[in-house]
């Protein structure tokens, strides 16, 4: 996978999980959500993750492929130091990282970032 498959891939899921976090509570309780009882996004998380996916997806189209690793590498970064923030703190800028999930979401999508930057294999593709 390269930094633009990175782009593509991401955002679609991030729009996804966005637009499912808004509308996807199925029960009584904001915790009964349509990802399951383990994980809960609060409109915080919703909005960033939508946001984040659009993002994604114009930057996989708009800007050259030389910034794009850049890009995604910065992803990579900023994804391993929230997921080592959310071990410790449970609230990021007014997102509930309330759950374990949600820092080892944070974990894999990162080091998935910074792989799909250094992919040697895939940049020559």
């Amino acid at each position: 996978m390269n930094p633009k498959q990175f782009l593509l891939v991401g955002g679609i899921v991030l729009v996804l999980v966005g637009i499912l976090g808004f509308v996807g509570v199925i029960g009584p309780t904001a915790e009964q959500s349509i990802f399951g009882p383990g994980w809960w996004f609060d409109n915080a998380e919703n909005w960033a993750h939508l946001v984040l996916g659009v993002v994604a997806l114009i930057a996989a189209f708009a800007i050259p492929s030389k910034t794009q690793k850049p890009l995604v590498l910065l992803l990579g970064i900023v994804g391993v130091l929230v997921g080592i923030y959310g071990v410790f703190n449970q609230n990021f800028l007014g997102a509930n990282l309330e759950n374990p999930a949600d820092t080892l979401l944070h974990i894999v999508v990162g080091v998935w970032a910074l792989w799909a930057a250094m992919n040697k294999k895939a940049m020559m593709a």
